[in-house]
């Protein structure tokens, strides 16, 4: 395989039980194979991206001292701003060269929810910042519903098991800026080679190339997307809670040739988390003789906390 697979949102919406099986089928088997596909059709606007990516540049434009300000480290980095290098893929001691901004859940007033989020940080020098990037959590968070409707039905589940714990979930939106590279890396990329935590993660199309995943061969490919597209993965969650049935792919943000050291790099991705009492535990759908029990029981919200002290944003 040398790039990822497209799928077509419309085929599961539509009313011809034909296409609908045909996309649970065509999403199913590339999340088997590579973890990885391009989705067309969503519910995020042209309009909406061209406004997100106005105010996100807006923001990673004013001054170090006015973002910092921003920053909540007692929050483990769930809120707000992250500085450039704070975060680490797994394993790897060398910073990511990227500074990024969270956006969180907002719960509805009727809602009740066991989980206690914390408050958005407000952003007072830009009046569309949060408006705007909530507009775009909102469209995203019912895209990733319908994908993990359809990857229910693939399991072999009702197709409404994800609804309640994806809805209100502890999910982030992360506008996050690549700056130019002012001197040689020594070892460091724009992000190292890692698996996502969550659920399911939604991607709209970086303002540049960059973004590469590792096929079954071991071999990075070039994860492009049209940009009418948004690139889905699978994350760590999933994969655990179909016992490796569903692939979390390993991939990564390379650093641009040298002749384009000087340019940024903005990519918003969307992490879908579903509430932290979930259970992760391996789904019996999933287990048999041939692919036995392969983890141990875990809550949503406890494996969340291993992997946030794993890459450094929060501290043991």
């Amino acid at each position: 395989m040398t790039n990822i697979p497209s799928v077509d949102l419309a085929d599961f919406l539509s009313d011809d039980p034909k296409r609908k099986e045909k996309f649970i089928s065509e999403i199913g088997a590339a999340y088997e194979d590579i973890g990885f596909v391009a989705l067309k059709n969503h519910f995020l606007s042209d309009d909406l991206v061209e406004k997100l990516y106005a105010q996100v540049e807006k923001f990673f434009q004013l001054p170090k001292e006015t973002k910092l300000g921003y920053e909540r480290e007692d929050l483990g980095g769930q809120r707000g701003y992250v500085s450039f290098g704070k975060e680490h893929a797994k394993g790897k001691k060398e910073g990511d060269l990227k500074e990024f901004w969270h956006f969180g859940q907002e719960v509805a007033p009727d809602v009740t929810i066991e989980d206690d989020y914390p408050d958005n940080v407000i952003v007072k020098e830009l009046p569309g910042f949060n408006a705007t990037g909530m507009e775009a959590y909102r469209m995203l968070e019912k895209t990733g519903i319908y994908v993990l409707r359809a990857l229910s039905l693939h399991i072999g589940m009702e197709e409404h098991y994800f609804d309640y714990w994806a809805s209100n979930g502890n999910s982030i939106l992360r506008p996050i800026h690549y700056p130019p590279i002012t001197s040689e890396p020594d070892n460091a990329v724009r992000a190292g080679a890692h698996g996502d935590i969550n659920l399911i993660t939604l991607l709209m199309g970086a303002s540049a190339p960059g973004l590469q995943v590792q096929n079954r061969a071991g071999e990075w490919i070039d994860a492009i997307a049209k940009e009418d597209e948004l690139v889905i993965n699978v994350g760590d969650m999933l994969q655990r809670h179909t016992n490796n049935k569903l692939r979390s792919t390993i991939h990564r943000v390379v650093n641009p040739p040298r002749d384009l050291w000087h340019t940024s790099r903005y990519s918003i991705p969307f992490f879908l988390h579903p509430r932290s009492d979930m259970k992760l535990d391996c789904l019996k759908e999933c287990i048999d003789e041939n692919n036995p029990k392969q983890y141990e029981d875990i809550t949503a919200g406890e494996f969340l906390h291993q992997r946030l002290v794993e890459i450094g944003l929060i501290k043991k």
